[in-house]
C-alpha cells in the first residue's frame, strides 16, 4: 500500500472532561501500528470541541492528497454531535473531495476501516 495516504479524524481524548484519557490514547497508539504494518501513511487529526474543530480540520484535509479519511466513532456516534458529523463530512467533500470516507468502530480499527477503500478497484 506504499503511497496511500489517509487521514484519521476523531476527538482528542485528552481534552474530553471527565474521563481518563490513557486507554483511549493506547488505543490510539495501537491503531497507528496497524496503519505502519500495513504500509500506510496515517496522519492524525484529534480535535477539542471547543477549540474551533472544523477549522482544524480543513486545515488538516489540505495539508495532504488524502486517498481516504476516516471519521472516528466519538463524533459519528454520539448523537449530540450530529450537527458536528454533518460538517465534518461536509468538509471532507469540500476540501478532499477524491477521497473516500470511511468509519471505524474503535481507535484500533481505523486501517481496517481505511482498507476497506483502499482494496476496492474503481
Amino acid at each position: 500500500m506504499t503511497g496511500a495516504r489517509v487521514l484519521v479524524v476523531g476527538l482528542d481524548p485528552a481534552k474530553i472532561q471527565g474521563w481518563d484519557p490513557e486507554p483511549v490514547q493506547a488505543a490510539i497508539a495501537r491503531g497507528q501500528a496497524r496503519f505502519a504494518d500495513q504500509d500506510i501513511e496515517a496522519d492524525w487529526c484529534l480535535v477539542a470541541l471547543d477549540e474551533n474543530p472544523e477549522e482544524v480540520i480543513a486545515e488538516a484535509l489540505t495539508r495532504g492528497n488524502y486517498v481516504c479519511v476516516v471519521i472516528g466513532g466519538g463524533i459519528r456516534k454520539h448523537e449530540p454531535l450530529l450537527e458536528f458529523f454533518e460538517r465534518l463530512v461536509n468538509l471532507v467533500r469540500r476540501h478532499a473531495p477524491d477521497a473516500a470516507i470511511a468509519f471505524n468502530n474503535t481507535p484500533e480499527d481505523c486501517a481496517d476501516a481505511a482498507l476497506r477503500w483502499l482494496r476496492r478497484p474503481d
